[in-house]
């Protein structure tokens, strides 16, 4: 289906050209972190610069044809993507491939895909259909609250079965799109108090933190006008975080598995350990630290040359612009990716139409979970949960997916000239 109003002129350019700007530091951090001296030659497809390089090529002639096919594809199938994503996902758990402990890639000969990265544009799609419907208030419809949380929790919750902690944790950056949608500002300042406490559980007796709580709340109704309601409601509260407080040792140390209760332990700084869990986060930050102010030139990381860093090429690649190009280049990086994120903000809030807004808020959702926890986890200020940094890390099917969700909204937002109307 080939769009009839698809004019060029009606592309947002910017943001296309820091896509491939992008995409293009990307390839060269692949290719400084995997660089051989026997194998200089970037279009080796026997080296993973050289595969990335063809994965470029498949995601730009992929992206080209989102652009060409009519906008009003997206939202008629919609709900099909999202079912095709969720059997991928089900796929994985009956013949899936288990890579470094996770469950989650399907291969064919050499061809390897991991459907998580996809159920990502697939989940956007579905939840900007069903909340841009017709006589959908999710901000007063408690139905439509529980229907979308929903369609976000079934690939969570299939994608943990796969043992795929990270990519699970990335759907949590729906929640923002639903507040932008209506969601009470109470839930989402829930939410942050709970991971907040959860830390504080990890690393301070919960009979203290209980009593912090008990005391906060009797100063709370001490200074305001306390009602018989007000008072129930806060007794409440406070008897669930107790409840939560002294589960979260329970969860940590009989649910979690081994491997990640020591990174958390290594990230709260209540173990060492750097040979083990620690090893990564700390060559990742001895790389860039070593970098100094202006880098040490490309191809001449030290760190890169060694392989002292683990996953540099996908989770770690952060480490290798902070290692050649210094904290400048890290810094114009920086800029230049948020700079990408606020364009996006802006662009969704432009959209005339609900479907296209809501579709924009999830990109742009997904792309800062991503950013923000990749670069903070090469610094050691986040956990390490193994997910790459959208297109810049290493990696056929991240690239690929990051590209289809990018695309399909440039696309989208290639439209919002038209006449604001339904899609029915």
């Amino acid at each position: 289906m080939i769009a009839p109003d698809s004019k060029p002129s009606r592309i947002d350019w910017i943001t296309l050209v820091l896509y491939y700007f992008l995409v293009i530091v990307g390839l060269l951090c692949v290719y400084a972190s995997v660089y051989k001296e026997t194998s200089p030659n970037i279009w080796d497809t026997t080296e993973n610069y050289g595969k990335q390089l063809i994965w470029i090529g498949i995601s730009s002639f992929v992206g080209l044809m989102i652009l060409l096919i009519d906008e009003k594809f997206f939202y008629a199938f919609a709900y099909p993507i999202f079912g095709i994503s969720i059997l991928l996902l089900i796929a994985v758990l009956v013949a899936g491939t288990t890579v470094k402990g996770s469950s989650s890639w399907i291969e064919i000969g050499s061809f390897r895909m991991q459907p998580a990265e996809f159920a990502k544009f697939g989940t956007a799609l579905a939840l900007a259909r069903f909340l841009s419907g017709y006589n959908v208030n999710y901000e007063k419809d408690r139905k439509i609250q529980l229907f979308s949380a929903g369609i976000i929790l079934l690939p969570m919750i299939i994608i943990l079965l796969q043992n795929e902690t990270g990519s699970t944790l990335v759907f949590t950056s729906f929640i923002f799109v639903l507040y932008r949608e209506g969601l009470p500002g109470w839930i989402l300042f829930a939410g942050f108090m709970l991971i907040v406490i959860s830390v504080l559980a990890l690393m301070v007796p919960p009979l203290y933190i209980i009593s912090g709580m008990v005391v906060m709340a009797i100063l709370f109704l001490f200074f305001v006008r306390r009602t018989k309601q007000l008072i129930l409601i806060t007794t409440g509260i406070i008897i669930l975080a107790s409840l939560m407080v002294s589960s979260i040792d329970y969860v940590f140390e009989n649910v979690m598995q081994a491997h990640q209760r020591t990174r958390i332990n290594v990230l709260l700084g209540k173990e060492v350990d750097i040979k083990g869990a620690g090893y990564n986060v700390q060559q990742s930050k001895i790389a860039i630290g070593s970098g100094g102010f202006w880098g040490k030139g490309f191809l001449q990381g030290t760190q890169n040359k060694f392989r002292f860093v683990p996953e540099q090429s996908t989770d770690f690649i952060f480490c290798t612009i902070g290692e050649e190009f210094g904290f400048f280049g890290s810094i114009i990086f920086v800029i230049l990716y948020i700079y990408l994120l606020y364009r996006l903000l802006m662009m969704a809030e432009r959209q005339r139409q609900k479907f296209n807004r809501i579709y924009g808020y999830s990109v742009v959702s997904i792309l800062f979970f991503h950013f923000v926890i990749n670069v903070g986890m090469t610094l050691g200020i986040m956990p390490v949960i193994g997910i790459p940094l959208p297109f810049i890390s290493y990696g056929g099917s991240a690239l690929l997916s990051f590209t289809i969700l990018l695309f399909i909204f440039i696309r989208l937002d290639a439209n919002r000239v038209n006449e604001l109307r339904n899609f029915s």
